[in-house]
């Protein structure tokens, strides 16, 4: 949903662009238009004005030079023909009272209708601005009271003293600048649906980069730095902008990268003090607890001999000989519990080789020759093949050495016979072996099966001292087993109970 309403949002976007564009684009060429009808309205009859003006003038210097140059009749009318012709003008010259006047179309076969209509405009018309004057030529704007027609009008004294009279209607002005206008307006609107479709196909070109970028600045928020802006081989400000994003994810990627491998690294520094200081108050608090029997018998014998509560030889020696066995025993339990904790904690490494583990237990059950006899228990182990392993064999020793203590310490009489069954069965699948030690007695209740592996955990308040026991060795094989994340345990079974633990075969 949350992915969608992205997507929506990113296509208004880009609609918001392209429609920004169009309408920017509409605005301009709109304020154009209008500002070309304005020039059109304002400045094209003044321009106009002054260039006919102009012309008027040169049209008189004309006239004036063709009569000083004393042209013929017919070539003067013809080159005044022409001349009002070219320029839409209505010429009359007046000489005296007779009249000269060009037979066109465009004037009146009546002279004297065209002289009254020229004074007409000349006297009761409106004069609107005078447009230039000298001593010899007058030109003046003029508006018609009747038709509302306005002319310029010229009044001028040639040289030869002929009298020059032209007009002409300024209505021509107004017809150029509505045609212009609306040319303008028709080229507006033409220009406008063009720059909708320019606007179009360059905003796509333009927005396409935008949104890849944008898509690719959304993943680097959620720390998604797979997708790189694809250089378009240009040298624009969004192709430099892509590249300029692609080293920035890039040294954010490294950087963030760099921020984990610390933070891991500063985790793993804060857990080992922890660790540490965890292991510190499991320690004091391990050696607090099994040191305050030992200590306390320690103290109880020495104070019977500083005072002298047995006199003789043999009593103190008794006594002395209590003392050194609680201080052996406190001292083997604080060096055991060390190295508890170093196992606990992952603080000591294994020296693993490649060994073979039926001599490794056959050595420890040969050890033990003393208290199997002494117990009158009867040991079977039968595997006769040796079986290569690769593990430390010094703790291997040790785990092996626990079990079998153990099981003769408590081991009882089932169908009148007190043994120790040692099995080896392998797991070539998973590339172990599974050594197992068994011991006829009693079964350990199901709920006690997970507690027995703590430390100093007793099954019963008179095992442990009357035994001769440190209470840690199950605890030991324990924390040995998870350093190799090999499976240990204990099973009750049919006259007694099973102990065992695996160990990995020889790479071969």
């Amino acid at each position: 949903m949350k992915l969608n309403k992205k997507i929506s949002k990113l296509k208004k976007t880009t609609k918001s662009v392209r429609v920004k564009l169009f309408f920017t684009l509409c605005v301009v060429i709109t304020m154009v238009v209008l500002l070309l009808i304005i020039v059109n309205n304002v400045v094209l009859e003044k321009f106009y004005l002054y260039n006919k003006t102009k012309g008027i003038i040169q049209i008189y210097e004309q006239i004036n030079t063709s009569y000083n140059n004393r042209l013929s009749n017919e070539a003067m009318e013809q080159n005044l023909k022409t001349l009002a012709i070219k320029n839409n003008l209505d010429i009359i010259i007046k000489i005296n009272e007779n009249i000269i006047m060009l037979e066109t179309d465009k004037y009146k076969s009546n002279y004297e209708d065209e002289i009254k209509e020229f004074y007409n405009i000349k006297n009761d018309g409106e004069t609107l601005k005078s447009l230039y004057k000298d001593k010899n030529i007058s030109i003046n704007l003029v508006k018609e009271n009747d038709t509302k027609v306005n002319y310029i009008i010229v009044v001028a004294m040639l040289d030869n003293g002929y009298e020059l009279y032209m007009k002409t209607p300024t209505s021509g002005i107004q017809e150029s600048a509505r045609i212009s206008n609306n040319v303008l307006i028709a080229l507006g609107v033409a220009v406008i649906i063009i720059s909708g479709i320019v606007a179009s196909v360059v905003s796509k070109k333009f927005t396409a980069p935008i949104l890849e970028l944008n898509d690719i600045a959304q993943k680097m928020s959620n720390l998604d730095f797979s997708q790189k802006y694809e250089d378009k081989d240009t040298e624009d400000e969004i192709n430099n902008l892509g590249k300029s994003i692609n080293v920035m994810s890039d040294k954010l990627k490294n950087t963030i990268n760099q921020l984990t491998v610390n933070n891991t690294e500063l985790e793993k520094d804060i857990e080992r003090k922890s660790k540490i200081d965890e292991m510190r108050k499991q320690f004091i608090s391990d050696v607090s607890h099994e040191l305050k029997t030992p200590i306390a018998l320690i103290q109880g014998y020495a104070e019977g001999l500083v005072e002298n509560v047995n006199v003789d030889d043999e009593s103190r020696e008794f006594y002395a000989n209590v003392i050194l066995d609680e201080a052996n025993k406190m001292d083997r339990l604080v060096k055991q519990l060390l190295e508890l904790m170093k196992l606990e904690y992952g603080k000591l490494e294994f020296n693993n080789e490649s060994f073979e583990i039926v001599n490794l237990i056959n050595e420890v059950i040969k050890k033990s020759n003393v208290m199997l006899q002494e117990n009158n228990i009867k040991v079977i182990f039968n595997q006769k093949d040796n079986i290569m392993v690769y593990a430390d064999i010094f703790y291997i020793e040790q785990i092996i050495t626990n079990y079998l203590t153990n099981a003769i310490k408590y081991s009882k009489e089932v169908n009148g016979e007190k043994k120790i069954e040692v099995n080896i069965t392998s797991n070539l699948e998973k590339k172990k072996i599974r050594v197992s030690v068994f011991n006829s007695g009693e079964n350990i209740d199901e709920s006690e099966l997970q507690r027995i592996w703590g430390r100093f955990y007793k099954i019963d308040s008179s095992r442990n001292r009357e035994k001769g026991g440190t209470g840690i060795g199950l605890a030991y094989v324990k924390a040995i087993m998870n350093n190799y994340k090999n499976e240990y345990g204990a099973i009750n079974k049919t006259g007694g109970i099973e102990f065992f633990f695996d160990v990995d075969m020889e790479n071969t």
